[in-house]
């Protein structure tokens, strides 16, 4: 009678024992996460966030230099078409390419001139700065120029005629004084032709056509 009570005892102690086992890897699967984890771990785990924290900021940061510079590059390129197309746009108007505006001098020749005089007064104003020239609305350019005897002048085949009028771009004080200084142009024609009268006067602004002579080269091409 007495082993049957210690049996039943036994195995009721050992049927407590299991369910404390069972209840215990339980509540062990359940923490398996963040609460299962020592200090040094999760210690550990909050560094590891926090730096790749820090490398994510980092690469916003990078990718955000990287939109910038690709924006200011951008923008350098407009500002550089900008400037090439500003620069070209000179070149042909110094080429006589394009018609062109601004400051400089108006001159009249009332009275008759020949060839050799009036690209005389065209010379002097090339080399006083002259930035571009028109004779009686023809474009002067490299292969453009007033020739034949007095009366009978003419400029790429057109007839001039009088008065003849010469508009120039440039300073107006240095075109005019280079004109009319003492012993220059104006006073080598005056004694030469007293009956043609030069007269020069400075304009805000003066209006001058391109030209429609073709300024490609013919047989030569360009060396690179």
């Amino acid at each position: 009678m007495r082993r049957g009570r210690g049996r039943m005892t036994v195995g009721l102690v050992l049927l407590l024992l299991g369910f404390l086992v069972v209840v215990q890897l339980r509540s062990q699967a359940t923490n398996d996460g963040l609460n299962s984890l020592s200090v040094q771990e999760l210690g550990e785990l909050v560094a590891n966030v926090t730096t790749r924290n820090n490398q994510l900021r980092d690469e916003i940061a990078q990718l955000q230099r990287q939109r910038q510079d690709i924006g200011t590059a951008v923008d350098r390129g407009g500002t550089s078409a900008t400037q090439i197309r500003t620069d070209l746009n000179r070149v042909l108007g110094w080429s006589g390419a394009l018609g062109v505006t601004g400051q400089g001098v108006r001159i009249t020749v009332d009275g008759q001139l020949p060839g050799e005089a009036v690209e005389l007064l065209l010379n002097e104003l090339r080399n006083a700065g002259a930035e571009a020239i028109s004779i009686d609305g023809v474009r002067s350019v490299p292969g453009v120029v007033v020739s034949g005897p007095v009366g009978s002048l003419v400029i790429s085949g057109v007839p001039l005629a009088e008065p003849l009028e010469m508009l120039v771009i440039g300073q107006p004080d240095t075109l005019a004084g280079s004109l009319t200084r003492v012993g220059g142009p104006i006073a080598q024609l005056a004694a030469r032709y007293p009956a043609a009268v030069v007269a020069v006067t400075a304009a805000d602004r003066v209006d001058i056509p391109a030209t429609d002579r073709t300024l490609g080269p013919v047989l030569g091409k360009p060396r690179l």
